[in-house]
């Protein structure tokens, strides 16, 4: 999969660690929200980005990301606690390493 649109500006600019993978599902019209380089002194212990979409969104962006060749480590289904409410269902794909580390 060769297709990759720029990115628009992020505020804050998002961690280089992770663009890539951002750039790479957001161009191919996945919803993405938030995402993090990952480890010391971030938010998330792994690379990770989270998105919208309801049931089969998940598995489409994770196709996209394997297509893309994309170091995908695993895509879960959460619903996050805030202030003591469950939130979502969001999605959420972590990878086992860094863009830098490609």
């Amino acid at each position: 999969m060769t297709l990759v649109l720029p990115l628009p500006e992020f505020s804050p600019p998002l961690d280089a660690g992770i663009a890539r993978f951002v750039q790479v599902l957001s161009s191919h019209g996945v919803e993405t929200f938030e995402s993090c380089e990952g480890g010391a002194g971030h938010a998330y212990p792994a690379p990770t980005v989270r998105f919208h979409g309801g049931p089969a969104e998940g598995w489409r962006a994770v196709s996209i990301a394997s297509l893309a060749r994309l170091p995908v480590s695993a895509l879960r289904r959460t619903w996050p606690t805030i202030d003591g409410e469950p939130t979502g269902p969001h999605w959420e794909m972590t990878f086992y390493r860094k863009v830098t580390d490609l």
